[in-house]
């Protein structure tokens, strides 16, 4: 499969089955916003009615639990995998790294993956920018759908290959309605 289209779309099939999410990768250098990105758009999604899920990747060692609970404990104790379940929540700890489509695969039911990071993945991509520095990462990426930037839009599409200017759209960082009708286009192009 080429991960570089926006595969499955969550939505019904006219069978009424789930077609799959669309899934989305939001990449850019650190305090580019892509958390900020992320979380906008996350928000505007759930108000129009969709399901979100996200998979951040996050840089450093990270730990979700903390001394004193039973898990940490567990853990502790040697245990590879640890699961809570609650009546609201459930999580997932193991002691690896787990590959990106492993993830995804665990999201298949919602209408939208967001993939905060992971920036060499060949998923489809937004692309933070927020000096002009940053603007040749533009050229590295694969799978390049759409630039926000904090720039001047025309400085960023000045930038841009004319093949680049007919196919990427550039929004400013306050343009998160626009965003989000974007993906929710992406989103019905699949029905």
């Amino acid at each position: 499969m080429d991960r570089s289209t926006l595969h499955g779309s969550g939505l019904r099939t006219k069978q009424g089955k789930h077609a799959g999410p669309v899934i989305c990768q939001v990449v850019g250098y650190k305090n580019s916003g892509k958390t900020t990105l992320t979380c906008s758009l996350i928000e505007w999604l759930t108000s129009s009615g969709f399901r979100v899920a996200v998979i951040k990747h996050d840089a450093h060692s990270f730990d979700v639990d903390h001394p004193g609970t039973d898990s940490y404990r567990q853990r502790a104790a040697g245990a590879q995998g640890v699961a809570l379940v609650s009546s609201r929540r459930t999580a997932v700890m193991v002691e690896r790294q787990t590959p990106l489509t492993e993830l995804i695969n665990g999201f298949e039911d919602y209408d939208f993956i967001l993939i905060e990071g992971f920036k060499m993945e060949s998923y489809p991509k937004i692309v933070m920018v927020r000096e002009l520095d940053q603007l040749p990462l533009i050229q590295e990426l694969t799978a390049l759908r759409a630039i926000v930037t904090w720039l001047d839009k025309r400085d960023v599409s000045a930038h841009l290959s004319i093949e680049q200017k007919e196919a990427i759209p550039v929004f400013s960082k306050e343009q998160i309605e626009e965003v989000g009708t974007w993906l929710k286009l992406l989103y019905k192009q699949h029905e």
